[in-house]
């Protein structure tokens, strides 16, 4: 084992400078405000969760996951994700009503890099789970939360891109017969390596028909016409039952007035095992991963309680890559003053604050490059010597 660098931090791990962090707070606050306004109510879970419980049941590859031991021997885990422990919080003690449920959080996860990744072990997620209402209209509400929530946080150009799990997993077993194989095209499908596979279709002994139906998956992309190019390419069962339900979502995305903001993809596809139903992923221009993504699952079942869900996560880090050098926060004043004048300066500190302002208050004699310091704010009063 190398000996560490005096300021080295563990793999994957980000420090956050004060500009950052103020634009993070300022658009976190944003969002809670908008997903409140839609009656969801925010809870928080523990950072540290068993490894049987909501490690296992995360769907996160295990080699992902932050293990450690308590005192009693029992492997625990930091969060890798924040569905996982509301489902549990949901089954244990939200459910007993069998009534609707609208939770919403905002918190770190953890997942353990390799060296060569390049991605954050620690990000914050800020999302929304809608728990025990199996309609469509559940879905069409948290994809235009996500809308909503994204354009008052100060994101104007983003695009919501809609596909549903079943239909492609219908069409690949209605063609490939196994499962394996179909996995592996899924894989490509959720890496977004599209050249991968064709060249994988190509490498079946199909027929040259079944081959183009395939290939076809990959332009399902667009408004509701896609939906009748989709039924062309399926036979029968549940890929048809899919279609139905993303037309009944178009209808309800219409009514809340988003068409401009959606499109089906029928590409779209998950890592996580748990998703069961309609997918969906947000993407915005300067970013090359979505900001934000969710769907329909049934991770709750795994917890024992017979409850569907659907809901989304936003990626605070990739919103903000997203939005830019844009202005978020409230530029910060500064008060110079000397003892003489140092009463006086609180009093208009205090007259400052009260009109919203951000003051800083230095001593004169505590500041060694003054050049430097006053470049930091906006404004700079002196209340300097004799009044």
């Amino acid at each position: 084992m190398s000996r560490l660098f005096m300021f080295e931090k563990p793999l994957g791990m980000r420090d956050t400078l004060p500009e950052l962090y103020e634009k993070k707070h300022r658009v976190r606050t944003l969002m809670e405000e908008a997903i409140k306004q839609w009656g969801y109510q925010f809870i928080d879970t523990p950072t540290l969760e068993y490894y049987e419980t909501v490690g296992t049941a995360s769907a996160i590859l295990d080699a992902e996951l932050f293990k450690l031991l308590d005192k009693d021997g029992h492997t625990l885990v930091l969060r890798p994700d924040m569905t996982a422990p509301i489902a549990r919080v949901a089954a244990s003690r939200l459910l007993e009503n069998d009534l609707p449920l609208r939770l919403a959080y905002s918190g770190n996860v953890y997942r353990a890099q390799q060296r060569e990744g390049g991605r954050p072990a620690e990000f914050e997620q800020i999302g929304v789970e809608y728990i025990n209402d199996d309609t469509v209209s559940s879905d069409g509400e948290v994809i235009a939360l996500l809308a909503s929530s994204l354009k008052q946080a100060g994101l104007s150009q983003f695009q919501v891109s809609v596909g549903h799990i079943g239909f492609a997993q219908e069409l690949f077993m209605q063609i490939l017969g196994t499962n394996g194989r179909a996995t592996a095209l899924r894989r490509f499908l959720y890496e977004k390596n599209y050249v991968g596979y064709r060249e994988q279709v190509n490498s079946y002994s199909l027929s040259s028909i079944d081959k183009q139906r395939l290939l076809q998956l990959l332009e399902l992309r667009g408004g509701e016409e896609i939906i009748g190019k989709a039924l062309d390419i399926i036979e029968n069962g549940y890929g048809k039952e899919s279609l139905i339900q993303l037309k009944e979502l178009w209808e309800v995305i219409t009514d809340y007035g988003l068409k401009d903001y959606v499109k089906f993809d029928f590409t779209i596809m998950s890592h996580m095992s748990y998703y069961s139903g309609i997918l969906f992923e947000a993407y915005a221009g300067n970013v090359g991963f979505p900001i934000g993504n969710g769907g329909r699952y049934g991770l709750i079942e795994k917890f024992g309680k017979n409850a569907s869900a659907t809901g989304f996560a936003v990626r605070l880090d990739r919103l903000l890559e997203a939005m830019g050098t844009q202005e978020v926060t409230t530029p910060v004043e500064c008060i110079f003053f000397s003892q003489e004048r140092r009463k006086e300066a609180f009093q208009l500190a205090e007259t400052m604050k009260a009109e919203g302002k951000k003051i800083v208050l230095q001593d004169i004699n505590g500041v060694k490059n003054l050049d430097a310091f006053t470049k930091k704010f906006a404004n700079t009063t002196f209340l300097i010597g004799g009044a």
